[in-house]
């Protein structure tokens, strides 16, 4: 997969995830992907403050991103 596709389906699992974060006030941003493995993101609005932000980031965001980029191996939020 090249790093245009990678990013592209980075994206994807974003669009798939972004409503149910904005249900909540919330939002997400692709930040960058480092050696097609590490994806780095930002949690934003409600999101920030939220008491289970890192339980939306692993079982919701990562597991999204996985299925449409399999070689991704972790995700990372920065604030």
């Amino acid at each position: 997969m090249t790093e245009k596709d990678l990013r592209q389906n980075v994206e994807k699992a974003l669009d798939e995830i972004r409503p149910f974060l904005q249900s909540d006030g919330g939002d997400i941003s692709l930040i960058s992907i480092d050696n097609g493995k590490t994806v780095t993101v930002r949690l934003e609005g409600n999101c920030v403050g939220c008491s289970v932000n890192q339980m939306t980031l692993k079982s919701g965001v990562e597991m999204t991103i996985k299925k449409y980029a399999p070689g991704v191996e972790k995700v990372i939020n920065v604030s």
